[in-house]
């Protein structure tokens, strides 16, 4: 059964009533899980965007949901202290009930960590502080109180798709495993390196969840397929001032694009891969309406 989830990028305008909005409906509508980034301004490059913190946003997402799974997706060990997230990760899970899944990654953009006077270190100076980073995470939930409720820990979310370290480290240390959808036959091949990474230290492919990030245009027919399409460059620099038909036709190469139909066939037909998530990028903050569309009559189709 292939479940749906909202993804928002949080650094490309993101504010606090698009955030109450979008949190009352992701909750509300039926969606299973709700992410944002952890960036501090555009990774597509637009000076002046509005970006709201990732954690104070989440920490009122507890408060804002009742239901849905949440969390970063991902937050960068560079410039989140591992003792100090995994403190900030304990409250709003406790807040939240025990809703919280707690996204880490090594940290991948340059630009910000050099304007803000952070040390933008080595791949692997990065990928070494993210394992020793979830070590130091583990210690300090031993030591935190209020412990989080599910056991005194809080499931991890990592992604990346390097076969000689990221995958044997995700394999032992993931309760989710999340990497962008580049096609059939890539999916296909990461997932058996997966597999086998999981299988190598004795643990079940399976106990561990899969998901894809994925970008999406909804519509009931051509015409709000098209008006969507036509709004979408306000958001994605590389769609501005691109026709209509001609942002559909190249979208559609990688993203999920159509009628809830069609997109609804498209998730059965990658999820027979063995996805269990789909978390859907929504690029049109205001856009209520695509995501009631999706909750309405693609979630009921796909599960």
């Amino acid at each position: 059964m292939a479940k749906l989830g909202i993804m928002i990028e949080g650094q490309e305008g993101l504010n606090w009533e698009r955030w109450r909005r979008i949190c009352h409906d992701a909750d509300t509508l039926g969606f299973d899980s709700l992410r944002r980034s952890d960036h501090f301004f555009s990774v597509f490059g637009v000076a002046g965007r509005d970006c709201i913190e990732c954690w104070s946003s989440l920490a009122l997402a507890a408060e804002w949901t009742e239901r849905i799974e949440f969390g970063p997706m991902v937050s960068p060990m560079t410039f989140r202290p591992p003792a100090v997230l995994a403190r900030i990760a304990a409250a709003v899970d406790v807040l939240s009930g025990g809703r919280l899944i707690l996204g880490v990654g090594a940290g991948w953009y340059e630009q910000e960590h050099v304007e803000n006077g952070l040390p933008f270190l080595t791949l692997k100076e990065r990928m070494d502080l993210l394992e020793s980073g979830i070590t130091a995470i583990r210690a300090t939930w031993k030591a935190v109180h209020p412990k989080p409720p599910r056991g005194g820990v809080i499931p991890l979310l990592m992604g990346g798709r390097g076969e000689k370290r990221a995958m044997p480290m995700m394999a032992r240390e993931a309760a989710e495993w999340n990497v962008g959808f580049d096609g059939p036959d890539k999916y296909r091949h990461q997932s058996q390196v997966f597999d086998e990474c999981c299988r190598a230290i004795g643990r079940d492919p399976s106990s561990v969840r899969r998901s894809v990030m994925t970008s999406y245009l909804i519509g009931r027919d051509r015409g709000e397929l098209r008006e969507r399409a036509s709004r979408i460059g306000e958001v994605v620099p590389r769609y501005k001032g691109v026709e209509p038909d001609d942002v559909l036709k190249t979208a559609a190469e990688s993203w999920l694009v159509g009628t809830p139909e069609e997109i609804a066939e498209q998730v059965r037909e990658k999820a027979r891969l063995g996805i269990d998530l789909f978390m859907l990028q929504h690029f049109l903050l205001d856009d209520s309406d695509a995501m009631k569309l999706l909750a309405a009559e693609v979630i009921p189709a796909v599960a």
